[in-house]
């Protein structure tokens, strides 16, 4: 099962992605985590070490410059002096290893990044992943000619590649104030984005294995406030999930009438969590033990939404 974040994402520790990194591995060269353009609070790996933080990439795909950085050949450096400057560095390479099974031991995060961005520079298939150029102009049309639009266009294309999970953060959201005139601008490249990322994998055939998630940090006050905006509301919010076996066209929970708090099959954090581990098949009940040994849940409460599964 493949998890397609769009948005920022709820805090645990490690993050969702991080642990699909710790459980997947790396699949032809290309990592199991990636963040677009940034990644999101707390998407980082925590104690499970540098190798499972998110693979960043942060130039707009919709640019016609656009190119993944640091993952092709430096000019003037082909392919076999390449080999042979990596087997000179792994020749002289003795230094001692300090607590070598460590995650925070610095010089092994640096020989991991250096594995990393070794398999990405060599990895056929990662640099096919990331040449959107490739992409039909009238599909990139549809996906809508902006950042958001192309990222998820890159999103589908580094799932069909086999990477397990990818984030796409789009800020801006924090309407406090003027509210109706920021939306005008931002939901329809947004709506565009989604919509269309959604059909373009049933199209492919794969949106039964792809998990599409929409959300944002917290809900929003019911009222507008005097600044024609919302403000911060923790006692209620919406989270949008499609693909990966969801039974379609459900509305899961419901709050009293006046969108005040959840009051019909109210849920936590941890649940939705569980759910998305659980379609990934990963166990969230598990327990995990950091670099000192001790002992730390995966999830809380490691029950999934039995709604979202057929």
């Amino acid at each position: 099962r493949i998890p397609v974040f769009c948005g920022a994402f709820v805090s645990f520790h490690p993050s969702v992605g991080s642990m699909t990194a710790y459980a997947r591995g790396v699949n032809d060269g290309l990592p199991s985590y990636f963040a677009m353009p940034q990644m999101s609070r707390s998407g980082g790996p925590n104690f499970l070490g540098a190798r499972y933080a998110p693979f960043v990439v942060a130039n707009d795909p919709n640019k016609n410059s656009f190119q993944v950085r640091d993952v092709n050949l430096p000019r003037g450096l082909d392919g076999e002096r390449f080999v042979s400057r990596r087997e000179l560095r792994s020749a002289t390479d003795q230094l001692l290893r300090i607590n070598e099974k460590a995650a925070a031991d610095p010089v092994n995060a640096l020989d991991e990044y250096y594995e990393q961005g070794y398999t990405l520079v060599t990895s056929p298939k990662a640099q096919e992943a990331f040449d959107i150029h490739r992409e039909p102009e009238r599909l990139r049309e549809r996906y809508g000619r902006n950042d958001f639009g192309q990222r998820c266009l890159l999103a589908r294309r580094l799932v069909e590649a086999g990477v397990p999970f990818v984030t796409i953060r789009s800020g801006g959201w924090d309407h406090h104030g003027n509210m109706y005139s920021r939306l005008k601008t931002q939901l329809p490249p947004t709506e565009q984005g989604v919509a269309t990322l959604i059909e373009d994998l049933e199209q492919r055939g794969r949106l039964d294995k792809t998990l599409v998630v929409l959300l944002g940090e917290f809900g929003r006050t019911p009222k507008i406030n005097s600044g024609g905006g919302r403000d911060h509301w923790s006692n209620a919010m919406s989270v949008m999930m499609a693909g990966c076996g969801i039974p379609g066209g459900q509305v899961v929970g419901s709050t009293d009438k006046h969108g005040y708090t959840a009051s019909e099959r109210v849920l936590s954090p941890e649940n939705f969590v569980s759910t998305i581990y659980t379609k990934l098949g990963i166990a969230p009940g598990q327990i995990l033990y950091t670099p000192e040994g001790r002992p730390v849940h995966l999830v809380s409460d490691p029950t999934p939404i039995r709604e979202l599964f057929a």
